[in-house]
């Protein structure tokens, strides 16, 4: 798939137009032919569509599940989101910054996701069996109360999963940034985002109207398919040689004194530029502005009485608008740039919630309003897709990449809390995700466009040189 290492490992080149030899295309040390091109997207859409078919649906089953128990609101909102945003604020930091630096047989990335692929794939077990595990350990326990049992269960194998995708997480994009030629990036986010619409088409289409029967067999699957697959891939795709990792700064001996002084190191060269605080506001309040309705979605329609098959209908539909979108805006993303393209979406968005605040109260305009929000939700995380992959510097990408996702944790863990209480106080009024959506959205818009200005002064879409 890739020659031996080329001089320059952070400077990926165009494929040049005077070679007579196959056009090639670079990403540091790897050099790719046209075939070597496509058998590296085909590997990367195949573990894509195994890591989508895991995300599609592991947390809308969850969602689901948490509802049959009927839980509270807030209780709801800290498990789905605030739990996940705490644990993404906690160890998305520590990971990507020893990624960034670790230098191994099988690259820097990869060593993590063979670690984190089966931990996730056995919390995904885990979830399928609770209903089992919490009747049999209820039955030793009668005393306890059912629910507070199932809860327990659940926890602790949701933990399980969410420790292992948040982690690996860090480190993907990280590997797409490594491996993949810079100026096909957003073409190739626009192929990742039709593989993960088509498994979302898949799972609501068919499956997610089955879940009220079939909730353990359809987890225990996707957890197979999800492991077996994702691990092929991990085994598949070869990473390229790497500069030597910067030296750490000198600090008290130890394993503490190496902890605070890799530390110290990331916060300084992370928020040390007002550039970069403004693009992780503008990533954070952009990525959590879609979270209010995300969150409470299935409520919603359950709170107005919309059964799951016609809710998954719904959800088909969004993804099949979607996957025709996805490509041509991975395309206008990489002519017009990512920032450019994500500020249209956000435009788009604020009108999308300000209709649903006002209008989603019955079932027929809960569906437009879900169907929109969906489609451009889906819009602006296709077009901004490559965006940190653009903004960052390159060879520290996955640690500037978890700063963001410090603030984005941050932002996670209060919004969905907020939501949830704002829900329960007002008498389970489901439309304030709109609202909330709405204003949170206007907020990223000004951040983006003050990020664009800066954006233009450091060289624009031609030009721009990540500032260190």
């Amino acid at each position: 798939m890739h020659t031996p290492p080329a001089p320059s490992p952070e400077s990926p080149t165009p494929p040049s137009a005077s070679s007579t030899k196959p056009t090639a295309w670079t990403a540091g040390t790897l050099t790719y032919t046209g075939g070597g091109l496509i058998a590296l997207f085909l590997w990367l859409l195949w573990g894509d569509f195994s890591w989508a078919m895991r995300d599609r649906s592991v947390g809308p089953m969850a969602q689901w599940y948490l509802k049959h128990l009927d839980v509270p609101n807030i209780l709801f909102a800290l498990l789905i989101s605030t739990f996940p945003a705490a644990v993404g604020l906690i160890l998305g930091p520590i990971i990507s910054y020893k990624s960034d630096r670790h230098r191994g047989p099988r690259g820097r990335r990869i060593p993590f996701l063979l670690i984190t692929t089966p931990i996730a794939a056995f919390g995904m077990l885990g979830l399928g069996l609770t209903p089992l595990i919490s009747r049999w350990v209820h039955g030793h326990f009668p005393g306890q109360s059912e629910m507070v049992v199932a809860l327990i269960c659940f926890g602790v194998f949701w933990a399980a999963f969410e420790f292992a995708t948040i982690a690996a997480t860090s480190v993907f994009g990280g590997l797409i940034n490594d491996v993949v030629p810079t100026p096909l990036l957003g073409r190739f986010y626009g192929l990742f985002r039709a593989v993960s619409l088509i498994d979302g088409m898949i799972f609501n289409y068919w499956i997610i109207g089955k879940v009220d029967t079939h909730y353990t067999m359809i987890l225990l699957v996707i957890a197979i398919f999800y492991g077996t697959g994702f691990m092929w891939v991990c085994f598949k795709v070869k990473e390229g040689a790497y500069p030597p990792p910067p030296p750490e700064e000198p600090g008290t001996p130890g394993p503490l004194g190496s902890f605070v002084s890799g530390a110290r190191t990331y916060f300084r060269e992370c928020f040390k530029q007002p550039y970069y605080v403004w693009v992780f506001v503008m990533l954070t309040v952009a990525g959590i502005c879609f979270m209010p309705v995300n969150t409470f979605m299935i409520p919603y329609a359950r709170s107005l009485e919309m059964n799951m098959d016609a809710y998954g209908k719904c959800m088909a539909l969004t993804f099949t608008i979607s996957l025709i979108l996805a490509y041509p805006l991975g395309w206008l993303a990489d002519i017009f740039h990512p920032l450019r393209t994500g500020i249209v979406c956000l435009s788009g968005y604020i009108a999308v919630t300000a209709w649903g605040a006002v209008y989603a109260r019955d079932i027929q305009t809960f569906s437009i309003a879900l169907v929109l929000h969906g489609v451009l939700s889906g819009c602006y995380f296709t077009s901004a897709a490559s965006l940190g992959l653009r903004l960052f510097p390159r060879s520290k990408f996955a640690q500037f990449a978890s700063a963001a996702g410090i603030m984005g944790s941050l932002g996670g863990m209060a919004i969905g809390l907020i939501v949830g209480r704002l829900i329960d106080v007002t008498g389970n009024l489901y439309h304030h995700t709109f609202t909330t959506g709405c204003i949170l959205a206007s907020v990223a818009l000004a951040a983006a466009c003050h990020v664009h200005g800066k954006f233009i002064r450091l060289g624009g879409p031609k030009n721009y040189v990540a500032p260190l």
